[in-house]
């Protein structure tokens, strides 16, 4: 029996229908791994024009290393180069574990301005045992070879002093060209454990 909404569809036989725009693509899970990469066409990685819209779901991403930045970049040659112009803004709110030093600000020495290194995501990670760090990305039409590509973001790590950092990060990939893999990483050491996934939002 169908169950239906306001004209709509939304389960029949079973199958979800007018909910479920958000598409799982590919998990992939870290454990003392350099790099964590989503490359077109490779392990059943689509990034392409079948989505508007690709999510990035960031999971107790844990750095093997004290203070290490989580990073990314894009390629627009199937991975063999992570270097794409981007420009970039970067805020974020913080709060002590104490109760201290509450504050919001722009820091400037998180984003890029054409440059091709990578954009930090959350910053001066720590690396104590249950210290880790979440969030999600947004990147829009990554195919397009008319637009540049936006990305937008927002994740929460636990900062290296005992603080909890709420960082929000956006901006756009300066080509024209098919962004067509995304690498994620630490400025230094490895990916010690944790998970991002990559969905498509068909419907968007």
């Amino acid at each position: 029996m169908a169950v239906i909404s306001n004209g709509t569809t939304l389960a029949d036989a079973g199958a979800m229908s007018g909910l479920g725009s958000l598409t799982l693509i590919k998990t992939l899970t870290a454990s003392s791994s350099g790099t964590l990469s989503f490359v077109h066409g490779s392990a059943s990685v689509v990034l392409d024009s079948t989505y508007p819209v690709y999510l990035f779901k960031f999971l107790n991403v844990h750095a093997a290393t004290d203070t290490a930045n989580f990073t990314f970049n894009g390629s627009i040659d199937s991975g063999s180069n992570y270097n794409v112009h981007k420009t970039s803004s970067y805020f974020y709110a913080s709060h002590e574990e104490g109760g201290s030093n509450g504050q919001v600000s722009y820091n400037t020495n998180n984003d890029l301005a054409q440059g091709t290194g990578f954009q930090i995501i959350n910053e001066e990670c720590a690396n104590d045992g249950d210290a880790s760090g979440s969030g999600e990305m947004y990147l829009f039409s990554p195919s397009s070879t008319t637009f540049l590509k936006h990305f937008i973001g927002r994740a929460n790590n636990y900062h290296r002093a005992n603080i909890t950092n709420d960082n929000n990060f956006s901006g756009y990939f300066n080509t024209t060209s098919a962004i067509d893999a995304i690498q994620f990483k630490f400025s230094s050491g490895n990916i010690g454990s944790g998970i991002i996934k990559l969905y498509g939002i068909k419907d968007s």
